[in-house]
């Protein structure tokens, strides 16, 4: 058994697809497939379900893809720290994200790049279960989700505060009637009425924070639009098929594409975003502790 191997068998998890794993790890399909058989005929236990094609993990499969995620990442993480102990920073940062995060983490990551170009990051768009899956399988290092999904117990936990919500639109389509109050702008909840609306699916926290906050104001949200992509939900909007709700400030490229905001009024908070990483990851991973220390600094 090599690191090489359980390499292999981590890449397979993320992509099910051997031909898509073995891209990822730059080697041919049967160099891949051959290697995890040698794996299974060593440990003597079948962890691939697999005909023509990956078919998914055995449960004995499922109970060891753990261990290995576990020795690839304290694997990585002793390539890393040996770098930082000459000075310099590599490795790969694997961050999941809630959609539609109100922090912006592109300058402490622009910062973090300038100072250690070495350094590769990899953003996943995930749901808050996600993100908390994913960090206890050692798939993500780190992750910005809601505070009210983590349970504190084994995790590192940065809060972020809460956003404040804004309708984003294209004023070539809509010209929403806003009321000017002392601290600018705001547009009613009611107003979202007359409007058609692009959201996130009704799975994702921020769309049920919005909800609860549209029947507390007496308003119910009826969107002609629901996607998991905020992609969809931008392009909509860039479009003239809807208008959407985000949190404020809204992010530099969607004011670059000639959208605008206008901050809803009376906004009830949403959940509280923070950046939580599991105690260990803290410990024993320089890129995590890099990464806060500039988002602390930021901030």
């Amino acid at each position: 058994m090599d690191i090489r191997q359980l390499q292999f068998l981590c890449a397979l998890d993320q992509h099910r697809h051997f031909g898509h794993a073995a891209e990822a790890c730059h080697v041919t399909q049967p160099t891949l497939s051959m290697r995890l058989k040698n794996l299974e005929e060593e440990l003597g236990v079948t962890l691939i379900r697999r005909r023509q094609r990956f078919e998914g993990f055995t449960e004995e499969g499922k109970r060891l893809l753990s261990w290995a995620h576990q020795s690839v990442a304290a694997f990585e993480g002793m390539k890393t720290e040996a770098h930082r102990l000459q000075g310099e920073l590599v490795g790969t940062l694997r961050i999941g994200m809630v959609p539609l995060s109100h922090v912006e983490l592109m300058p402490s990551l622009q910062q973090l790049h300038k100072e250690s170009p070495h350094v590769r990051l990899q953003l996943h768009a995930l749901s808050s279960q996600q993100i908390i899956a994913g960090l206890e399988a050692n798939q993500l290092d780190i992750g910005l989700t809601y505070l009210a999904q983590v349970d504190m117990a084994g995790y590192r936990v940065w809060p972020l505060g809460t956003p404040q919500v804004g309708l984003l639109y294209h004023p070539d389509y809509f010209a929403p009637e806003s009321t000017h109050t002392p601290d600018g702008y705001r547009l009613s909840w009611k107003a979202l009425t007359t409007l058609p609306l692009g959201l996130l699916s009704d799975s994702m926290r921020f769309r049920q924070g919005l909800e609860h906050s549209a029947r507390l104001k007496g308003t119910e949200l009826s969107p002609v639009l629901e996607s998991d992509s905020v992609e969809h939900l931008l392009e909509g909007t860039s479009n003239g098929l809807c208008c959407t709700l985000v949190p404020l400030p809204a992010s530099r490229s969607a004011s670059a594409t000639g959208l605008r905001t206008v901050a809803m009024e009376d906004t009830l908070p949403q959940s509280t975003l923070a950046l939580v990483c599991q105690n260990s990851q803290y410990s024993n991973n320089p890129l995590v502790q890099a990464l806060i220390q500039r988002m602390t600094c930021n901030n």
